[in-house]
């Protein structure tokens, strides 16, 4: 196996409103190769200021595993999946992992050149 730069690998952090909507995109992710593992976390409660209003919901994180040249498909498939208007989608570059598991990722999800 061939190791690959940690910054070829990101964490995308998305909150989902439940677990039916989180399974839903999860799996979608990863069928469509947009991402090698998405971790559903236990429920949360956001406190968030929504056109002029400070709100509260409870949500259900995301923590999702994907290649920096495939992050645009992602990102526009999530829009897509997603029920809010304005959902929260935030990518971190990994600036470390270990070599094999960051080849793992990097070999599970399909490049932007790649079709699906």
């Amino acid at each position: 196996m061939n190791s690959f730069p940690s910054d070829e690998c990101v964490l995308v952090v998305c909150n989902v409103p439940d677990a039916e909507t989180a399974e839903r995109i999860a799996e979608t992710l990863v069928s469509e190769r947009l991402a090698a593992c998405v971790n559903i976390l236990a429920p949360c409660r956001s406190v968030y200021r929504w056109q002029g209003a400070v709100e509260r919901a409870d949500e259900v994180p995301l923590l999702i595993k994907t290649r920096r040249d495939a992050y645009a498909k992602l990102e526009a498939r999530l829009l897509a999946l997603h029920p809010y208007e304005v959902p929260e989608i935030v990518a971190w570059p990994l600036a470390q992992g270990l070599p094999a598991y960051l080849t793992w990722v990097s070999q599970s999800v399909l490049s932007s050149g790649t079709g699906a």
